[in-house]
């Protein structure tokens, strides 16, 4: 036991890329870190659903707009992410908003284009059909649209919460990156363990939010399975 007890002491001297015992000793830190990214993540997705859901109505009904609304949000998406971050701290501050609206904002190109494409797929005569049987326009959205939309949808939707994991560890810029933190923190200190671990944690917050949301579109979408 006491020489277990030596040898895991000693991976943070040798400063192991694989080390327990740091996972041992800062899992607070680690615990709350992982929160905040998931705060930002989810917040951040939010802001993008309530924003692109009518902008992409918006663009489908009048076709005019659509353009614009893909030329904009195509741009911002282009930013890089410090930049934007810092244009956005004059208006917001060193604050979470920050974070969370810029991540919103990088979120919306790909919801947009997605909530977009599955309108656009929805057979005309299926509207058609509804308009004959007396739907309105508010009910053909709700009742036929929507529906058929939702596959493409939430495609868009877990493509966007993959990246927005990613790009929230940008958000170490302002004083809120979440495990973006830790692994800005890590890489100055040339710390292996902290640098991994947080890298790592973020690679599976990723995969599980996008697992989760293929869940949620499977249980939504009963007819697209067989």
């Amino acid at each position: 036991m006491v020489h277990g007890a030596t040898v895991a002491e000693n991976c943070l001297v040798r400063n192991d890329w694989v080390c327990p015992l740091y996972w041992q000793t800062r899992s607070d830190q680690l615990v709350a870190a992982l929160g905040e990214h998931l705060v930002l993540t989810l917040s951040s997705l939010a802001l993008g659903v309530v924003l692109a859901l009518p902008l992409a109505l918006l663009a489908h009904r009048l076709r005019r707009t659509r353009g614009p609304a893909l030329v904009v949000t195509t741009v911002i998406y282009t930013v890089p992410s410090l930049a934007l971050f810092f244009l956005l701290v004059p208006m917001l501050g060193l604050s979470v908003a920050t974070v969370v609206t810029g991540l919103a904002l990088y979120s919306l190109t790909i919801l947009l284009r997605n909530v977009l494409a599955g309108l656009d797929a929805v057979d005309p005569e299926v509207r058609d059909a509804a308009a004959g049987m007396g739907y309105g326009r508010l009910r053909m959205l709700w009742s036929v649209e929507a529906p058929l939309a939702l596959p493409a949808a939430m495609t868009g939707l877990r493509v966007a919460a993959v990246s927005t994991v990613a790009l929230a560890t940008v958000g170490t810029v302002v004083g809120h990156g979440g495990l973006g933190d830790l692994i800005s923190r890590g890489q100055r200190a040339n710390f292996h363990a902290e640098v991994l671990t947080a890298s790592a944690l973020c690679v599976a917050l990723a995969v599980a939010l996008d697992l989760l949301l293929l869940g949620v579109q499977r249980a939504a979408t009963p007819w697209r399975r067989r």
